[in-house]
């Protein structure tokens, strides 16, 4: 990397590579490893755990005073009072590992007062380096990162995760599914949500959207998208969604249309009133409007005609005042970064 690259993100750099060296080694003999189920479908190897442990060694040796969020040892180890937060993924995609499907990746995020500051998703597989810092851009390798410019659902390819653990709600998916499919060029599930951030932060997807992940699965991910341009929120367009268990992701334009479409489903999931009809949703999403012009026009009971065809929506809730935008400088806290 010819790029100078801020110090706490270069200690992350060489921590995600190290983690990435033993992935490596581990994947040419996976038949060997010792695999361990958390719940249904949900497992660990002991290479999640070598490459944590590593990572986190890196960590807390250049930073002794900073706070620990890691997929499998939680907050066991740094500081515990600490404003900097490192939130790491030794091994996104173990699934897909253990098949020997070479879509995983090693993620790695300090935030500061609740906010990520630097960031690092690393694909041992490719040598791919996605990296970025508050302010400076994203990068993949010594490349600059720009989302996509499509604006039409119907020319985009989203990315998404489909539910695997017992209690998912998958009747809830499918209609989600079902919901975007129907707009979009294509839908693709690789099966590591890091990745799939940072492909929309590259431009090859156009948007991504996914329920029941953790911090560890989007921090560093989601700070790519925005210092790519793009936005990052929650089903109802909201900022707050590290710890919301579900994630929406785009650029400007098809962040909008998703969170037209999508915005219902973290009602249902809330248990609130409920939801305006799929149909209503797509159309107005289709006609361009906004989540706040969709929801106003589902209150009216009037959306826009689409293709020559008027699709009525039934009532629903207000939307959510607080949107997603772009974090500007001016609206974080002081930080020396």
């Amino acid at each position: 990397m010819s790029q100078a690259l801020h110090p706490t993100l270069n200690v992350a750099v060489k921590a995600a590579r190290l983690a990435g060296s033993l992935i490596n080694r581990a994947s040419m003999d996976v038949d060997m490893l010792k695999v361990t189920t958390k719940s249904a479908n949900d497992f660990v190897t002991e290479i999640d755990q070598a490459a944590e442990r590593v990572i986190i060694e890196t960590l807390l040796t250049a930073y002794p005073g900073h706070a620990i969020l890691a997929e499998e040892s939680g907050r066991e180890h740094g500081a515990k009072d600490s404003d900097y937060l490192w939130i790491i993924d030794p091994l996104d995609g173990t699934t897909n590992f253990i098949h020997g499907l070479p879509m995983y990746c090693v993620s790695i995020a300090l935030s500061f007062r609740g906010q990520v500051q630097q960031a690092v998703v690393y694909d041992p597989t490719r040598n791919d380096l996605f990296y970025a810092s508050k302010g400076r851009g994203a990068f993949l390798n010594d490349k600059r990162l720009r989302v996509s410019k499509r604006n039409r659902m119907a020319d985009c390819l989203i990315g998404t995760g489909f539910p695997f653990r017992k209690g998912d709600n998958f009747k809830r998916y499918v209609q989600m599914f079902e919901a975007v499919m129907q707009m979009c060029a294509g839908l693709r599930r690789p099966g590591a949500a890091a990745l799939d951030l940072c492909y929309v932060a590259a431009g090859y997807y156009d948007g991504f959207f996914e329920t029941g992940l953790s911090p560890w699965d989007m921090a560093a991910g989601s700070l790519l998208v925005t210092e790519a341009g793009g936005l990052v929120g929650n089903f109802t367009g909201e900022s707050d969604f590290l710890y919301q268990r579900e994630v929406v992701a785009g650029n400007p334009k098809i962040y909008g249309q998703l969170v037209t479409v999508l915005s219902p489903f973290t009602r249902i999931l809330k248990g609130a009133a409920p939801a305006p009809s799929l149909a209503g949703m797509v159309a107005a999403a289709q006609a361009g409007l906004t989540p706040e012009e969709a929801f106003a026009a589902a209150e009216s009971e009037q959306v826009p005609e689409v293709g020559g065809h008027a699709a009525p929506v039934p009532a629903a809730p207000a939307p959510a005042k607080k949107q997603a935008t772009r974090i500007r400088k001016a609206d974080m806290p002081e930080s020396p970064f």
